[in-house]
């Protein structure tokens, strides 16, 4: 019978992969990555939007004395006034507030002096063709950033707690870690590739770091959960280590978690690459990538490095180091054992060897009849011619 392929053996569960292993070089990788993105922070640093690093604002009706105006020709607008004061300046995309007659067009642009924004005022009244005093504008405090910042932290450590003490309750404290742990690493790994790319760093940005914090504990638990059905009872058999166990649930769970990123980030890379890509929607952007890189690298670290720093805390057990030893004790007992049984018998059978050949040229047995060749001495009783 044919033996299955390699796809169907891993999406079935029999692959046996040597993921956790191998957790020396999971572990060597993460930290070259994590050293990579501190290394970013502390260099590139990020690129903080307006709301983060305070700028101005202008506010351009949607409608004014009959004329109603599309978010584009607002946008493109406020791009030509404010550049042809500054043209290092940084526009924000335009974001409509209200409806119908009382619509307004809020854009925020990086900080600009009280003379440089009343003359982008006039130059951008001038170009749609209304009066200035029906255009708004006014300085935009960074500290407005600060409290949204504030608020996410508050908002991360509540989540935080309440995660590690349901996965204590749930499994154990080793298990907490180990998924905190990997969450970490999702979180440092997305803040650097965001400082590396220079994306904008908005509160939508914000928004999608405290999406991922979720998403990615999901998948750890899926797998945590399968390891804790393997290994349930693990000291008192002699067949598998705890590393081995926790090796089995991650093979069991791939393609279960392959399946399950691979659908989220669809929708996520539709945001990304055609929302912001191809239709240019620049808020999308901030989110989608965070979304993105999050999820993925959630998706990831799960199989490659939650679950062996698991093993790695387990393994320092005591319980756990006893049995380890007795299982790799035995294995060693039945290699020796198989071993002196081949040698038995491929001895035995050298001894087979020498007594058949020694057989042939044996003496004969008392009363045994002897046989000669035809043409030699007469045999007794037969009478010459």
């Amino acid at each position: 019978m044919a033996r299955p392929g390699f796809a169907t053996r891993l999406y079935q569960g029999e692959a046996n992969l040597n993921i956790v292993g191998r957790r020396k070089m999971w572990f060597t990788i993460a930290a070259a990555l994590v050293a990579i993105a501190i290394g970013s922070f502390a260099i590139n640093r990020f690129h903080l939007g307006i709301e983060f690093a305070g700028g101005s604002e202008f506010s351009v009706p949607a409608q004014v004395d009959g004329k109603t105006f599309e978010q584009s020709e607002i946008q493109q607008a406020v791009e030509t006034a404010v550049h042809g004061v500054d043209p290092e300046a940084q526009v924000n995309a335009a974001q409509q507030v209200g409806d119908g007659a009382d619509a307004n067009y809020k854009i925020r642009t990086s900080e600009l002096s009280a003379t440089e924004m009343a003359e982008a005022k006039t130059a951008l009244a001038e170009d749609l063709g209304i009066e200035a005093t029906a255009i708004s504008d006014q300085q935009v405090s960074s500290a407005w950033g600060g409290a949204v910042i504030d608020k996410a932290m508050l908002g991360l450590v509540i989540f935080l707690v309440l995660v590690s003490a349901y996965l204590v309750v749930r499994f154990e404290w080793r298990m907490a870690v180990a998924a905190l742990t990997s969450l970490l690493f999702d979180l440092i790994f997305t803040a650097g590739v965001y400082s590396l790319v220079q994306f904008e760093l908005t509160p939508y940005t914000v928004i999608g770091f405290l999406t991922i914090l979720g998403y990615s504990l999901y998948d750890v638990v899926v797998v945590f959960d399968k390891v804790q059905e393997n290994t349930r009872g693990i000291t008192a058999s002699n067949t598998r280590t705890y590393a081995e166990a926790t090796n089995l649930a991650v093979n069991q769970t791939l393609m279960r978690s392959l399946n399950t990123g691979l659908v989220a980030l669809l929708p996520v890379g539709g945001v990304l690459f055609i929302g912001a890509g191809l239709l240019g929607a620049g808020t999308l952007k901030d989110l989608g990538l965070v979304l993105f890189v999050g999820m993925g690298v959630g998706v990831i670290s799960s199989i490659l490095f939650a679950a062996p720093v698991l093993s790695w805390l387990k393994d320092r057990d005591p319980k756990i180091k006893a049995h380890n030893a007795r299982v790799l004790a035995r294995r060693a007992q039945q290699s020796n054992d198989v071993a002196r049984g081949e040698r038995s018998r491929s001895a035995g059978a050298t001894e087979g060897d020498e007594v058949s050949v020694l057989a042939g040229t044996s003496t004969p047995r008392p009363g045994a009849r002897t046989t000669q060749k035809r043409g030699g001495a007469n045999r007794p009783g037969t009478k010459r011619r």
